[in-house]
């Protein structure tokens, strides 16, 4: 196996295309001034972050088409090193767009981030790319889903990067492949094993990892993930100050180096196993701990698995010769109460007594309702941060999001239940799709793309509204399966009720007082909604209703049920 030490000469450079020179610096910026800009999004500039100083090496750009084609195909660069996730950047078509031509990149806040001298533009096939590199069209999948925003070109070409995102929280965790590694090899240990990890740490997480490092007798270095992760997860400012409190007081310190990785994850199972590792070996690590599930998204629409339990050790396992990383199986432990300890379930004496909790009923049992995890399974130290981010369920953020045809009965409904949710002490936001066009979205027409950009700014409002605690309550036809479920993990799954409301065309139409389905069969209103332009309903909607024959101060009454077993709501009124 290829130690840590062998790996920092041909991987993970210093950093890649940066610019030292000051002069540079300010004369690319002063012609950046008058190039044509585009402005990167989230996951880009996590992207670009991790290329410029290195963690991605071999690969230093965003990839042209051959790159693309051959690591869609056999998970490979063109020039063959193993590279198992396409790392793109994905744009709408722009006459701004020429070869040989500069292009600034830009953060979310206008600022500065690289230049992009363009020598490939090429078209990409949105179902290849879900197919291939996440292995399903699902768009349950987050990235799936994710993908239909995306635009419909690829840019490609030499980078010169100005600065990397500046990041204000925990700097002095903020570490580069090349620093993680003098640190790393401060320690004196030849071996080192990652951990790779988006949520946090309990005392099973603990006895995992030290096994881990006293198994091959080196450093751990824990790498959790700080940039995009799975929708809902718990916020990366809490799961680090989890991680401090224990590296701190728990683990050996000439044994362990707390380090974050802004990654934007691809939930990709297997694959991204596989780009963890390579990305680890960059940072000096030869070993990584891979569980069960690693990096999957969960499960799909019919509620099964997207990936195998054991498809990402394995795959990994097949290249980690080549790779220069070995793998380290995340072994299932439980914990021993007569004996206060814990061991794999496969050495688990006959008719011992055991205790565990899974992260749902972490998540269900005790944290939603305000009661202290218990002293075996996690540290006090953690569960008080936990607690100190957890509301009670009552209070916590939750969007119910109706969809259906114009006239359905979306607005009706949600009003009653708005009423419904208010009496019983929540706070309560209603977005209906008239109102937002009105002042969020003035100006939008009714094109694919006009439609998906109006429903995609009240998911954002919507989700910043849960993120806080609110309830926030949408209708919209919102006609587009794709983006509602983009919309879904924006929110989180865990905190999104999709309300189909199932209502006949001719019913719609029969109902419509403002004459806007005439006008459409008359062709006076192109795109209209179950005329000329598609509804594609939900296809595992939360709830669905009906509302021929059935009133809708009933179905208001089905979805707050819904919500009270839910926890959402309390059962007994507020005084």
């Amino acid at each position: 196996m290829t130690t840590s030490t062998d790996l920092i000469a041909p991987y993970g450079g210093t950093l890649v295309n940066l610019l030292a020179d000051p002069e540079d610096t300010q004369r690319l910026k002063d012609r950046a001034q008058r190039m044509p800009s585009l402005q990167l999004s989230e996951r880009a500039v996590c992207d670009l972050e991790l290329l410029a100083t290195g963690a991605f090496s071999p690969l230093d750009r965003f990839m042209g088409k051959a790159d693309y084609d051959r690591v869609l195909e056999e998970m490979r660069l063109s020039r063959g090193p193993l590279f198992p996730i396409p790392i793109t950047l994905p744009a709408d078509p722009s006459p701004d767009f020429h070869l040989d031509g500069d292009l600034a990149l830009r953060d979310a806040k206008n600022d500065l981030l690289a230049v992009l001298t363009l020598e490939e533009i090429y078209p990409w096939d949105r179902a290849e790319l879900a197919l291939k590199a996440f292995g399903t069209l699902d768009l349950r999948h987050p990235l799936v889903a994710e993908s239909h925003r995306w635009g419909s070109l690829n840019l490609a070409g030499r980078l010169q990067v100005v600065r990397t995102p500046v990041h204000y929280d925990f700097r002095e965790l903020r570490l580069t492949p090349a620093e993680t590694r003098r640190r790393l090899q401060s320690t004196g240990f030849r071996n080192v094993v990652a951990f790779q990890t988006r949520n946090p740490l309990h005392r099973v997480h603990e006895e995992l990892t030290k096994r881990a490092t006293v198994e091959v007798d080196g450093v751990l270095l824990l790498h959790p993930v700080v940039g995009l992760t799975k929708p809902g997860d718990v916020d990366h400012y809490t799961r680090v100050r989890t991680y401090r409190a224990l590296a701190s007081r728990y683990y050996d310190p000439r044994r362990i180096v707390l380090a974050l990785l802004p990654l934007a994850m691809r939930l990709a199972g297997p694959r991204e196993a596989l780009w963890h590792a390579l990305i680890r070996r960059n940072f000096g690590a030869n070993h990584l701990i891979i569980g069960r599930d690693h990096a999957s998204p969960g499960v799909d629409s019919a509620g099964k698995p997207f990936y195998g339990p054991y498809d990402a050790q394995e795959l990994v396992e097949r290249h980690s010769e080549e790779l220069g990383v070995g793998v380290v199986p995340f072994r299932e432990l439980v914990y021993l109460p007569d004996e206060e300890r814990y061991e794999e379930t496969s050495k688990v004496p006959g008719g011992a007594r055991i205790a565990s909790i899974s992260g749902t009923q972490v998540r269900d049992e005790f944290l939603n309702l305000g009661k202290q995890l218990p002293e075996w399974f996690t540290r006090t130290e953690v569960a008080d941060i936990l607690a100190g981010s957890y509301r009670p369920r009552h209070q916590q953020g939750v969007c119910v999001w109706f969809t259906g045809l114009s006239g359905s009965g979306k607005s009706t409904t949600a009003e009653i239940l708005t009423v419904l949710l208010l009496e019983r002490g929540r706070q309560v936001t209603l977005l209906d799709g008239d109102v937002v066009r009105t002042h969020l979205s003035r100006g939008l027409g009714f094109s694919k793309e006009d439609r998906d950009t109006n429903i995609r700014r009240i998911g954002y409002v919507a989700a910043e509204i849960v993120r806080h605690g609110g309830l926030a309550i949408c209708a919209a036809v919102s006609p587009y399966r794709a983006t509602r479920n983009d919309v879904r993990n924006m929110v989180g799954k865990d905190r999104f009720v999709e309300v189909y409301v199932d209502t006949p065309l001719e019913v719609c139409e029969s109902r419509d007082t403002k004459g806007m389905y005439a006008k459409a069969r008359r062709g006076e209103m192109p795109h209209f909604t179950g005329i000329d332009d598609p509804y594609e309903p939900p296809e595992q909607a939360e709830i669905t209703l009906r509302t021929v024959g059935v009133s809708p101060e009933a179905n208001a009454e089905q979805i707050l049920a819904h919500l009270l077993l839910k926890g959402f709501v309390r059962e007994d009124l507020p005084a």
